[in-house]
């Protein structure tokens, strides 16, 4: 295995921090936080690296919100300054474990994504059926509360076995443990006996809102892709995130899988399996995953995805019919939701949508 020493420069030095907030800034201009962060940008980025080679360096609070997507999420948003270096922490990080990574992991990677995954699955599907023409069954799996459960000591055992480099590791655990440091864990636990939403575990978790939070994922649950593809040597596998399916002609073999599956989750990486989430359907019965279900000869949109395009785009509309976004950036997000669509068989509501946008534009 290879080790990776003296690091840090690469994360701190003021040409990385520069170029991550060229990244970042990338789709944020109008953002007032960015903006302001703008003004003084030259003072901003040399009192980041100050820090940072002073190693005074400390994480700021975050800012927490609730969205739909398409569960409700509490989505932790910390400052500028510190998205700045998640951004370059993300590219030093990235180069060193991306490839480490099997190939069958779709989330937040180059080439990869939600409708690779969902065709890697489906061609999976049409193999072990062989075309069809005999059974096959789809393990589907979701971890439970994913993000406020990945165990910060776990974590860190991981990052320490191939970074070597002590002022990379107290950077990598100044971001670690900065969502429970800020009063987010009692956040959580506060939440938690109204909403039943989140562990209240102490030193777990880390905020969806972070970049670094995608990596850490990916390097967290390439422990588990590992092991299904090498230690139980599992021929069709995909994941995405805390999302995960296994493609069998032999039901059997998936349930005596499945507690296998489980005690590595759990002894491992502290991970518990969604109870009900659990699910081994047959081919022809539909298979759901990552917002589409698939069946031998056609694809469909989940019924929740459906309702949610719907929704957002007339919330768009609604916002672009009183002057608060500009044609432009409704076009985009049409054509978002058009990409998405095209990947289904959604012929009518594809035609439909595109008829009623023109309705509004013209309207």
């Amino acid at each position: 295995m290879k080790i990776y020493k003296d690091l840090y420069w690469s994360i701190i030095s003021p040409q990385s921090l520069f170029r991550a907030w060229e990244i970042f800034k990338s789709d944020k201009r109008n953002k007032p936080d960015v903006a302001e962060f703008e003004l003084n940008i030259e003072h901003n980025i040399f009192d980041l690296y100050r820090d940072l080679k002073n190693e005074t360096y400390r994480h700021g609070p975050y800012k927490g919100f609730w969205i739909h997507d398409p569960k409700i999420r509490r989505i932790h948003k910390a400052v500028v300054r510190d998205r700045v270096l998640h951004h370059t922490t993300f590219a030093v990080l990235n180069k060193i474990f991306e490839p480490t990574f099997i190939d069958d992991s779709y989330s937040c990677r180059i080439n990869k994504g939600t409708h690779k995954g969902v065709e890697k699955v489906a061609n999976m599907l049409r193999a072990e059926s062989k075309n069809n023409t005999r059974q096959c069954y789809a393990l589907k799996c979701d971890v439970r509360k994913f993000f406020d459960s990945v165990d910060h000591q776990a974590l860190k055992d991981i990052l320490n076995r191939k970074i070597k480099d002590q002022k990379t590791i107290s950077l990598l655990e100044e971001i670690i443990e900065s969502y429970e440091k800020s009063g987010t864990t009692r956040e959580r636990e506060r939440e938690s006996k109204t909403l039943s939403l989140f562990t209240t575990n102490t030193n777990k978790g880390v905020p969806i809102g972070n970049l670094t939070s995608q990596i850490f994922a990916n390097i967290y649950m390439n422990e588990f892709d590992q092991f299904v593809k090498h230690g139980l040597h599992v021929k069709n596998y995909a994941r995405y995130t805390d999302d995960f399916m296994i493609i069998s002609e032999d039901k059997k073999y998936l349930e005596e899988l499945l507690p296998k599956l489980q005690e590595f989750l759990r002894e491992k990486l502290k991970l518990e399996l969604h109870p009900n989430k659990i699910s081994i359907r047959k081919f022809h019965e539909g298979i759901d995953f990552l917002g589409y279900v698939i069946f031998p000869h056609y694809r469909l949109l989940r019924a929740k995805t459906k309702k949610r395009i719907l929704r957002n785009i007339r919330k768009k509309m609604a916002c672009y019919q009183k002057g608060l976004i500009p044609e432009n950036h409704l076009h985009q997000s049409m054509q978002s939701y058009l990409g998405v669509l095209s990947h289904a068989n959604t012929y009518e509501l594809t035609e439909d949508l595109k008829n009623q946008y023109w309705y509004w534009l013209h309207d």
